[in-house]
């Protein structure tokens, strides 16, 4: 029996429809990987245009918000929102871990989401990494991967920032993906995307020196986030992308695009 049949019916039209209209893609060879520098942007253009609009939202409203967020809010408390959204979504990682085929990745999602729920009081406390629970991440872009869909053309998309195609329609149908999202009564149901709003702006505060010197001092912030994102993300999913077929982003400084390369 299929595993999406064990998802809620609205969780499973978005899956079947992307499925059905990505298997194309599945036989096309990717354009990134017959690059010569492993880069597929044929929308640039548009993609600088967007770019633009973020880096100014960033400008105005994102990193006043995450500077005042990280100044008014101890560094216990913002660790504390953060264990709160990664535990609210491991059921979406036990989802696709199992859409992936990864059993024991499901296993260490649920034991990480019961242990920390019950343990670390909903989640506040990473109670599992004290048990020496291993993290366990996954989404439904990495989920299309495993099913052999090719990463397509890099693009920005306006608020949400870089990514890929592939990405892209993997973020919507993650919108879907966590149980919790249907079994929750409202408000509860909402906490998750809250705090997982609050961790990234608490993100952005406590990592500014390092992304204010990616978008406010590079030479080209735009070619400059576009290759730390495809290079993080194909760390990420072990790919190889490249004319050579070799990997032209074999290294990862940049382990999160908010992790400070220098930080020792």
């Amino acid at each position: 029996m299929p595993v999406y049949r064990f998802l809620p019916p609205v969780a499973r039209l978005p899956i079947v429809i992307l499925a059905l209209a990505l298997v194309s893609a599945c036989a096309a060879p990717d354009p990134a990987a017959v690059s010569p520098d492993g880069i597929y942007d044929p929308n640039e253009a548009r993609n600088r245009k967007v770019h633009a609009f973020n880096r100014s939202l960033d400008k105005a409203v994102l990193r006043p918000a995450g500077r005042g967020y990280s100044k008014a809010v101890p560094d216990e408390i913002e660790d504390s929102i953060g264990n709160f959204a990664t535990n609210l979504a491991q059921p979406s990682v036990m989802v696709n871990s199992l859409l992936q085929g990864d059993f024991r990745g499901a296993g260490l999602s649920t034991v990480r989401f019961l242990t920390n729920t019950v343990l670390g009081f909903g989640g506040l406390v990473d109670a599992a990494t004290e048990f020496k629970v291993p993290q366990h991440d996954t989404d439904f872009g990495e989920t299309l991967y495993v099913w052999g869909v090719g990463e397509g053309p890099y693009v920005e998309t306006p608020i949400v920032g870089p990514g890929t195609r592939r990405d892209a329609a993997g973020r919507i149908v993650d919108l879907f993906t966590n149980p919790l999202t249907y079994s929750l009564p409202s408000p509860e149901k909402y906490y998750s995307t809250g705090a997982k709003l609050a961790s990234r702006l608490g993100d952005r505060g406590r990592y500014s020196d390092t992304v204010d010197s990616i978008l406010y001092e590079s030479a080209d912030s735009y070619a400059q986030t576009r290759l730390i994102y495809l290079q993080n993300r194909r760390f990420e999913l072990g790919s190889s992308v490249g004319a050579d077929g070799g990997d032209p982003y074999s290294d990862d400084p940049y382990s999160d695009i908010y992790e400070d390369p220098y930080a020792q």
